[in-house]
């Protein structure tokens, strides 16, 4: 199956344009998740992502990542399967972003 990708640069151009919504989310553990996220991100350990499908949004761009990009991808490609046709991979995952110098920021907030 076919995931659709964003490179970190798009992605951070599509954060700065106020007329786009997205949702972004990160599929790592709690303990990953709290060492540094993208800023912005709603935390979706992939375990739960089958029970909580229900809180992506269909109707606007939804990112998600993870560490290289591997698990994000397989958040798209099982959301694919679930009808949803707005999901998109952020290659190379949040390795990549910090890589292009992007802004990171705890994600102790997100975890408890």
């Amino acid at each position: 199956m076919f995931v659709k990708e964003i490179e970190a640069s798009e992605l951070s151009e599509w954060m700065a344009q106020t007329d786009t919504e997205i949702q972004l989310i990160d599929v790592r553990t709690p303990g990953e998740i709290a060492a540094g996220i993208i800023p912005g991100t709603e935390a979706m350990p992939l375990t739960t992502l089958p029970m909580r499908t229900h809180e992506v949004q269909k109707n606007q761009k939804v990112v998600f990542y993870c560490r290289t990009g591997a698990r994000s991808a397989q958040a798209c490609m099982f959301l694919a399967q679930q009808g949803f046709d707005n999901v998109y991979n952020l290659r190379g995952g949040i390795m990549n972003w910090a890589r292009n110098q992007l802004p990171i920021e705890s994600g102790a907030h997100l975890v408890s």
